[in-house]
């Protein structure tokens, strides 16, 4: 795949991922909006009918598993923390509808779990002993063990779990 067809196909892929997450939400009786291209750490603009309670989702979005079954972050996601944003971790796992899961994380949780695996990853030498480099990409992971080592893993597999589908978590912030 050519590197701007590939670009498309991200694109098309985060865009499905907003509007399934979008159509989750009117379902349930949000008013849910787009935010405005090039909105700063929000995809989604969030509101009641009455309009008194308003949040912001981020969402990202993966087909399948991948290597470590994660989803692609930046070191900006260490600081994001807000108690009325939320990110939805979308996975269509295959084009049916059926497969598609969404894990609805606050944004504390996912600043925490991002910040504390990239510095443990960090201060681990690599394969070679060597020092390993930072750079500005990160992963949101459904299991840390890799990172932290089976004894030591705050983010075991599992840990996501109640997070799945958990929309009532949006009303509990009002």
């Amino acid at each position: 795949m050519s590197p701007s067809r590939s670009r498309i196909a991200t694109s098309l892929m985060g865009a499905a991922g907003e509007h399934y997450v979008m159509s989750c939400l009117l379902r349930r009786g949000y008013i849910a909006a787009l935010a405005p291209e090039g909105a700063p750490n929000l995809d989604i603009v969030v509101s009641t009918e009455d309009g008194r309670f308003q949040t912001g989702i981020q969402v990202k979005t993966r087909r399948g598993h991948g290597a470590d079954r994660g989803w692609h972050m930046s070191a900006k996601h260490e600081n994001i923390v807000s108690p009325t944003l939320y990110y939805c971790f979308v996975d269509f796992v295959s084009t049916s509808a059926k497969a598609c899961k969404v894990w609805i994380v606050p944004s504390e949780t996912v600043a925490d779990a991002v910040r504390l695996s990239h510095a443990t990853w960090l201060a681990t030498p690599g394969a070679k002993g060597q020092q390993r480099k930072d750079s500005t990409m990160r992963r949101f992971l459904p299991d840390y063990e890799r990172v932290f080592g089976a004894a030591q893993n705050p983010y075991p597999d599992g840990w996501l779990d109640p997070f799945i589908e958990n929309w009532g978590q949006l009303a509990d912030t009002h």
